[in-house]
């Protein structure tokens, strides 16, 4: 997700539907909609990070499903997000674990902090907040995921700084 392809979320250009149709492949005839997850995040990696109501009803279209079928997949999974988001989605978990140690803490620090509120991006367009339910890490809580990692004991507004200045840096960097 941190790497945006295309600014235009409603198209799914020939090559892309060549990869929908390549997944679609490798199940049984008749079992084309259990393809639909990996799809789904083909169209979201390649649509800036985010899935729009025209590209999903193209995936539907293209999988021979109803439309209803794909939103209720993406509605569901907190994996997909239904409007744009920054270049780095912070994910923070906000289960019961995760709140003993401070998870709410965070939260309400990285509000304050990039002055957005869940599920808003910062006026640069870099990060936006999402709550998710559990992330699995409950011992090295306070913890966020960003991208394909986490980032955990973040118990103090030091290290969330740090956390945040790096990646606000890579950012603004194209490598």
């Amino acid at each position: 997700m941190l790497a945006v392809k295309t600014n235009n979320p409603t198209t799914l250009t020939e090559e892309i539907q060549i990869k929908i149709r390549e997944v679609m492949e490798q199940y049984p005839a008749g079992k084309s909609k259990s393809a639909l997850l990996p799809v789904l995040h083909i169209v979201q990696d390649e649509n800036a990070g985010w899935l729009s109501v025209e590209a999903m009803e193209k995936v539907a279209e293209l999988m021979g499903l109803r439309p209803i079928e794909v939103y209720e997949v993406a509605t569901f999974y907190s994996m997909y997000n239904l409007k744009p988001v920054g270049k780095f989605l912070l994910e923070v978990c906000r289960t019961g674990p995760c709140a003993i140690m401070k998870g709410e803490w965070l939260i309400d620090y990285l509000k304050k902090k990039l002055k957005i509120d869940i599920g808003e991006t910062t006026v640069d367009g870099v990060f936006t907040l999402k709550t998710v339910e559990c992330l699995g890490a409950c011992g090295y809580a306070p913890m966020m995921q960003i991208g394909e990692y986490y980032y955990e004991h973040l118990n103090s507004e030091e290290k969330v700084d740090k956390l945040l200045e790096d990646f606000r840096m890579k950012g603004f960097n194209k490598n």
